[in-house]
This record gives structure tokens, sequence and C-alpha cells, in this order.
């Protein structure tokens, strides 16, 4: 069946298959931010926003998304400029391998727009559906907590 979805800001047509995840379409269409980490949707590696919510990819039918919106981290800034939650990752040492960069950071946007004052405590809780093996989550919580307060005072 064909479905047709806004990808980053673009209209996309494509083919799918019944069953076939959001993931591997979106991965086989060259989107390899979204990353296939569990398969099982406990790792959040595969978070994208579906209109606008944070989603786990490898959960999502991928004809349940036609007429939708997609974001992935290719949609956000680039290697000239990076996206101001990128840029404050990147400042505080938020990742070492980098694997679960773009699901915590899709599931940062997500937060940051619905939220603008959180505590460390309330911060670990939204994020906890996203696993990162390499940190203790401190940088990238210290990350959040500034890029909330930049908001707070219209920055």
């Amino acid at each position: 069946m064909e479905i047709r979805i806004i990808v980053n800001g673009a209209e996309k047509r494509w083919n799918v298959e019944p069953g076939e995840l959001l993931i591997d379409v979106l991965r086989d269409n060259g989107y390899k931010s979204v990353k296939k980490g569990c398969g099982s949707a406990d790792c959040g590696t595969c978070t994208v926003l579906l209109d606008g919510r944070a989603v786990l990819s490898c959960s999502v039918f991928a004809a349940s998304v036609d007429g939708k919106s997609i974001e992935t981290l290719e949609g956000l800034g680039s290697e000239q400029q990076l996206h101001p939650i990128q840029q404050a990752f990147l400042d505080a040492s938020a990742f070492q391998c980098g694997f679960c960069a773009p699901g915590l950071i899709m599931a940062t946007k997500e937060l940051l727009e619905k939220e603008t004052v959180l505590t460390e405590d309330q911060i670990k809780r939204e994020l906890s559906g996203n696993l990162c093996r390499c940190t203790g989550y401190e940088n990238q919580v210290k990350a959040i907590g500034g890029l909330m307060e930049k908001k707070r005072e219209g920055k």
C-alpha cells in the first residue's frame, strides 16, 4: 500500500507492506539516525516525533502513519549549524559512543516543547525510556536543565 507522509518537512510517498515497521521504512529510505537497538520498544534509540509526539518507531506500523508528520534527527540542524539541543548536548559532553544520541535528542525536543521547569529527578523520569549504557545521564540531565533555563529566559 502507498502511504503519504511528511518527513522532516518534505512530502514522501512510500510503498509499504502490511506489518512493516516504521523504523524499517525510515532506515530503508536513508534515515539512518533512527537506530535499531532492541527491536522491542525498550531502549528508545528509535525515537522519532510523530505529529510532535515522541514514539518508538520499532513499535509503530508504517501503514498507521499515513497522512502524518514525522521528524527525525536528520530534520534538526546540520554539521555546519547544529540545532540548539544538539549543541547543548555537545557542550555538556553528554554522549560517549553516540548510539543513543538521536533517540535522546528527539525525546528531549518533545520534552522541551511541553515543559519549561523540571527537577533533575523529573527529567530523568521523562527520559527513562531512553537507555544509555555509556553514561550516568548526569551530563544529559545538565544539558536539558540548561536548555529549560534558556527557554524560561526567552533565549
